[in-house]
């Protein structure tokens, strides 16, 4: 007997509500009783062949305030009010059922009338805003008169224009919102009502075949066919909810990857970092923020296994966003990052140098050295000849960096790097990637006030910064993720495509995935460059 159902518990006091069940509508919408402060989704019973329940719990303008996906392996969902800084009176949660051949069914809507135009975006410290364009004027202004708005969350030309840019306490969020004196009510319609209703049904949406366009996210390779992507947020301050995937690099198609795992996902989350460890071959995630909230776990993914689980460490490291984490020995370097302090004290940035030891599930601050870098976060490390970790850029609000620092890994001791050639202008949340022993590339990310395009490859051996271009490599972006991998299609030169030569052959190329442009569009493009070609631009 199949006795599946999705409840949900509405503060401490309230009993579990049924929401879905096998004989019910796969897809409810109800609004949070105005004293709760906590909400609890579970399910109950066998799953069969039922993929996900998709949870949004929206505020009274509909925007999402957090998201959240039960799943065969990860029952259980639960937000607090103090987590969610929208969480105000006339929240919504709506779940919905994928999978198990169930009609989705149509939801009536109820929109008040007398809705308050939208009041003009609040602008971030070192944020650039988008003027309005007079047709766009005029769409508000009849938006307003209606006492309604268009809600498009599309991942990338999204109306509602939001800059990957840190939060800092104490200031407001950017874009528009609009404030309805009513709460939206949507009307669930049972299976056996819809079956004597005559209105439309709302087909399933097509499941999606690659990542929507996001930016905070992490890439890495797992071996030479796969990358696994795992996080990150897109247009109006939403958490994707599509957080995990794979990507094949032989045909460079992707395998959504979420529901695939066992064990406790990672809540959703950006400026995390994941790191693959090619002896154990586990992928460890550690750290990031979600509105809010702050994260010092570690999750590790058994990619043989296919299964999360999450570390109970020893010792000390506090919740970091947007640091770096390398891979040496067996052992995690997270250095820098952003870290929460007190309101209203804006949120601060780290120097410091903390070690994971998976082996013993234990934090520890090695004895470092030489020459102390500044705090920052949105920096860039890589690991050069397994003995050498560079550091690059970064910033601690206003300041940007453009300095460059190593770590001697046998030394545990850092130096200034005095570097020559056409340095890269400051900079943060830019892309990095190791190119050979001595080379690695630095592309894009973000000054304070734009995003850009520019790269730049250095040599370790002369310590000198040569400025590349590529036509490929030409759209401004921040937030994204950059590998190098083995591909099967590598993208041929201009005389291969002229004399249809190379066809089929492999090479190393440069993987270059989403970001975002600092005018609201949030990318989902897969970019390939071949690492030879660059290199020849030296």
């Amino acid at each position: 007997m199949d006795d599946f159902g999705v409840y949900a518990v509405f503060g401490v006091n309230s009993p579990p509500q049924r929401l879905l069940c096998t004989s019910g509508s796969c897809r409810v919408s109800l609004a949070v009783p105005p004293a709760a402060r906590q909400v609890v989704l579970f399910s109950s019973g066998p799953w069969g062949e039922r993929i996900c329940v998709n949870a949004d719990l929206n505020d009274a303008d509909r925007i999402p305030i957090t998201i959240g996906k039960l799943t065969p392996y990860n029952k259980c969902l639960s937000w607090e009010q103090w987590e969610e800084e929208t969480w105000t009176d006339g929240v919504t949660l709506t779940v919905t059922l994928e999978g198990g051949n169930l009609l989705m069914l149509a939801m009536k809507e109820y929109t008040p009338k007398d809705a308050m135009a939208p009041p003009a975006p609040r602008e971030l410290n070192g944020k650039r805003k988008r003027e309005r364009t007079a047709e766009e004027e005029e769409d508000v202004e009849k938006a307003a008169r209606r006492g309604e708005q268009e809600d498009n969350v599309r991942p990338n030309g999204a109306v509602e224009k939001t800059t990957p840019v840190r939060k800092v306490r104490g200031q407001g969020r950017g874009g528009q919102r609009l404030f309805l004196s009513q709460t939206c009510v949507c009307v669930c319609v049972s299976y056996s009502t819809h079956l004597n209703d005559t209105s439309p049904v709302t087909s399933p949406a097509a499941p999606l075949v690659s990542p929507s366009g996001r930016w905070g996210q992490t890439m890495c390779p797992i071996d030479a066919q796969t990358a696994i992507l795992i996080g990150g947020q897109g247009a109006r301050m939403q958490f994707c909810k599509d957080p995990m995937w794979k990507l094949c690099t032989e045909d460079l198609s992707w395998v959504a990857a979420e529901t695939l795992a066992e064990g406790p996902t990672p809540e959703a989350r950006i400026g995390h970092t994941a790191v693959y460890d090619p002896d154990s071959k586990r992928i460890f995630v550690f750290g990031g923020s979600k509105n809010k909230k702050w994260f010092n776990d570690v999750h590790i993914l058994d990619t043989q296994s296919w299964k999360w689980t999450m570390v109970e460490a020893q010792g000390k490291v506090p919740p970091l966003a947007y640091h770096s984490c390398s891979l040496f020995r067996g052992e995690l370097f997270v250095l820098g990052g952003v870290f929460p302090c007190p309101n209203p004290e804006p949120d601060g940035c780290s120097d410091s140098l903390y070690i994971f030891d998976p082996h013993l599930s234990i934090w520890y601050q090695p004895i470092v050295t030489g020459d102390k870098l500044s705090p920052r976060s949105g920096h860039s490390a890589c690991v050069m000849q397994e003995r050498k970790i560079y550091v690059f850029g970064g910033w601690d609000f206003p300041v940007c960096y453009n300095d460059m620092y190593m770590l001697d890994l046998g030394l545990m001791e850092f130096s200034a790097v005095k570097t020559t050639g056409k340095a890269p202008s400051p900079r943060s949340w830019h892309g990095s990637a190791v190119l050979s022993d001595t080379k690695f590339l630095i592309h894009g990310g973000y000054n304070g006030n734009n995003a850009l395009n520019d790269t730049f490859i250095f040599d370790t051996d002369t310590n000198s910064w040569t400025e590349v271009t590529h036509p490929e490599l030409s759209v401004p972006r921040a937030g994204h993720s950059i590998i190098t991998m083995e591909t099967g299609r590598p993208r041929p030169s201009a005389e291969e495509e002229d004399g249809d030569e190379g066809a089929g052959r492999t090479g190393r190329c440069l993987l270059m995935f989403g970001g975002g442009d600092n005018e609201g569009d949030f990318y989902s493009d897969l970019t390939t460059v071949s690492v030879e070609e660059l290199l020849r631009e030296m």
